[in-house]
């Protein structure tokens, strides 16, 4: 089995978590990124995901591509973010010392060192990527973003507007559900949309897996800001991430949602925290669910079954596949897109009824370098391309699950998206002085999701 390198992967797990970024006027001779011509690229959030999209993006071999700006709120996250890239790439990389920079404003100086038609890489937390993604509309940036892209229903609805927006001024826009690029999965879609499969009747998701990054948290150490440390621990805190939900079980929830040709229409869920302190008694103060279970309706009724915990000593498995009238198929064997992907006549997976197995196309094995191939030739080849709407409503998928399990209440689709929520209303303004969107309570404590008590918002 093919297991490539994850961005995650890319710096190690204490540089996955990147952070919120930064404005200006440092423009360094860009060019038309049409033709033959040099793209040029920035990078706005320095953690292992924005790291290795930098280092996908400059192995693609259609034209000369640059990275000629970076930047972080944090400064040891960028310096290890440009060292890891020195390290790992052979040309393309020119961020001189004055295109590296530092502080939530520092998005605005890395874009105005980029010109129309150039690219711009958003991978801080989703929180901010509404943020982000407004302004490089306006600078008239091709964008790739990383997932999740809205963690409420709030910054889905800006969203929706500014994937609008994007298309009507032709900009290409790519979104890091890297799925959708695996050329096993695609080649499944295409079989499952050919009626090989028959009627879809059930679809079963799983990450089931011990505690990763940043899932759980101590609570905040001495000399750290509270807007810092939630930064830095962005999978443990709603308005940042989406919490573990969205960050973890998107890839496996949106790619059935692609074999299915659908979104689910309302979900009902439970969850729980059940190992809330270290042995020492030590509390994890994040917000987070150690397990969730979603029952996802379509349309049409079928169901889809999603199963995620984040607890040691479980029985580990991460897999997705679905059952249909005719036959049944693997999605993803091991990972969020692990090859093979498989049909089976029969429903208990058994060899003797495998009817067709993927193979992975020479050259095209790492879906990360896949999803880079096809922008860019977008790019070059100026055609439509925007895949901005269907990341922002497998994102909606997400939150209504994950508000499910929260509020104990059955979600809709609709009312997810017109839910008045907003985690973090007064993002967009945030500085380093700012306070933290969620604040602790006198035992160093946030609030966190009572399902059957807090019925109309998360906390």
């Amino acid at each position: 089995m093919h297991t490539p390198k994850t961005r995650r992967e890319f710096l190690g797990d204490a540089a996955g978590i990147t952070a919120a970024a930064m404005v200006g006027t440092h423009a360094i001779g860009a060019v038309h990124a049409g033709g033959g011509d040099t793209i040029q690229v920035a990078l706005v959030g320095c953690g292992g995901r924005g790291s290795g999209a930098a280092a996908d993006v400059l192995s693609v071999g259609r034209g000369p591509i640059r990275l000629v700006a970076m930047t972080d709120v944090f400064e040891d996250r960028l310096t290890a973010s440009h060292t890891a890239l020195a390290e790992e790439i052979q040309s393309g990389l020119d961020v001189a010392p004055e295109r590296r920079f530092v502080g939530f404003d520092g998005y605005r100086h890395a874009m105005d060192c980029l010109r129309p038609g150039d690219v711009v890489i958003l991978a801080t937390p989703p929180a901010f990527r509404w943020v982000h993604f407004a302004y490089a509309i306006e600078k008239g940036l091709n964008v790739f973003m990383e997932k999740p892209i809205s963690v409420d229903g709030p910054s889905s609805r800006r969203m929706l507007e500014l994937a609008e927006r994007a298309g009507q001024k032709n900009l290409k826009v790519a979104v890091g559900l890297m799925s959708r690029h695996s050329r096993p999965l695609q080649e499944l879609a295409r079989r499952v949309q050919a009626g090989e499969l028959g009627e879809i009747i059930s679809q079963h998701g799983y990450r089931m897996q011990g505690p990763i990054v940043n899932f759980r948290s101590l609570p905040k150490p001495e000399g750290i800001s509270e807007l810092d440390y939630q930064i830095r621990r962005f999978h443990s805190f709603l308005w940042a991430s989406g919490g573990a939900f969205n960050d973890f079980f998107i890839h496996i929830i949106d790619q059935l949602c692609w074999m299915k040709g659908a979104w689910p229409e309302k979900a009902q869920a439970l969850g729980g925290r059940h190992y809330r302190s270290r042995a020492d008694g030590v509390p994890y103060i994040d917000q987070n669910f150690d397990s969730y279970a979603v029952e996802y309706t379509y349309p049409d009724g079928t169901k889809m079954m999603f199963d995620g915990r984040n607890i040691d000593g479980c029985q580990d498995r991460f897999m997705s596949y679905m059952h249909g009238t005719k036959a049944s198929a693997i999605v993803s064997a091991n990972g969020d897109c692990g090859t093979p992907s498989r049909i089976h006549t029969r429903r208990d997976f058994s060899r003797d009824s495998l009817v067709w197995q993927s193979e992975v196309p020479p050259g095209q094995e790492n879906p990360y370098r896949n999803e880079w191939h096809d922008f860019i030739n977008a790019i070059r080849d100026n055609v439509a391309y925007n895949e901005a709407r269907r990341g922002i409503e497998a994102s909606l998928v997400c939150n209504m699950g994950r508000m499910a399990a929260h509020t104990g209440r059955e979600i809709t689709f609709k009312e997810m998206l017109e839910c008045k929520h907003e985690f973090a209303p007064g993002v967009a303004q945030l500085t380093k002085d700012s306070e933290a969107p969620v604040m602790p309570d006198a035992t160093g404590r946030y609030p966190v999701p009572q399902p059957g008590i807090v019925t109309d918002r998360e906390y």
